[in-house]
């Protein structure tokens, strides 16, 4: 059996701890295909070695639909994650993330995502733009995104939480997952990554998660709710070439909330 090993001897402490706990998480229900952590200590983490193939319109619908099952089979709350601490960001730079058992969505979005990632930002910002990010997130904070598209509240899903098209592996059985941020979260979540910078046939995954979970008129509109932390946590890591997408974000959602608002 061929493996690969991720290494960095500096690592923080409980990072690749972490990442195993999400893969086995996201195996558990044995509905998507997660990449098999093996082993791993504080410096390296030994995986199973994926062989790649090319994307195509078959395999990215059947994702779709394990991704469906994947968000189905639930978590016990907004926030938890199956290790502590939990981490966002790359092997070179990851960040400490909350792990937390909220009551909803949008207690966990912003409290334990959204606002402790603007004060990280604030010195860094201008006044303008950090009006801006401030009151997309009151607007996230009024309740309106709640659940999806003005409908009742979601239930915790189980989710991969950095899925970026970099984060799905092709190959000829399917897609397998791999690098998650996995915790209890809103599903919107991972289908907004995908969304962010561009997947491979992504009109065929949410064709495919559709089949499954049937989505509301309108649910596309709500995703950049759903990617602002990813983008907030580009401008802390990789800079201001991220902010101007950031601040679109920030106020597509001020104009979806006053929307829904009616």
């Amino acid at each position: 059996m061929r493996d690969y090993v991720k290494e960095r001897a500096d690592a923080p402490r409980g990072f690749f701890a972490a990442e195993a706990a999400g893969l086995r998480w996201l195996a558990e229900p044995d509905v998507a295909p997660v990449v098999s952590a093996i082993d791993h200590d504080n410096g390296s983490l030994r995986l199973d070695y994926i062989e790649e193939s090319a994307p195509n319109a078959h395999l990215a619908f059947g994702f779709g639909r394990q991704l469906a099952l994947l968000h189905n089979s639930g978590a016990s709350a907004f926030g938890w994650a199956p290790a502590e601490p939990a981490w966002f960001g790359p092997l070179e730079s990851p960040f400490e993330v909350e792990v937390a058992s909220c009551s909803s969505f949008t207690e966990f979005w912003v409290e334990t995502r959204l606002e402790p990632m603007a004060t990280a930002l604030a010195d860094h910002l201008s006044q303008d733009h950090r009006e801006t990010i401030t009151s997309a997130i009151r607007a996230i904070a009024d309740g309106a995104f709640e659940g999806i598209s003005g409908t009742e509240g979601e239930k915790p899903a189980r989710v991969h939480g950095d899925l970026w098209a970099g984060n799905l592996m092709w190959t000829p059985a399917g897609c397998t997952l791999i690098d998650p941020a996995a915790h209890g979260g809103h599903r919107l979540e991972d289908l907004a990554m995908l969304a962010l910078f561009g997947t491979p046939f992504l009109e065929e995954i949410f064709a495919g998660y559709e089949a499954t979970n049937p989505m509301p008129v309108g649910w596309r509109n709500d995703l950049p709710v759903h990617s602002f932390f990813a983008l907030l946590a580009h401008v802390r890591l990789f800079g201001a070439g991220f902010l101007g997408q950031t601040l679109s974000a920030a106020r597509s959602i001020i104009e979806r909330a006053a929307d829904l608002k009616g």
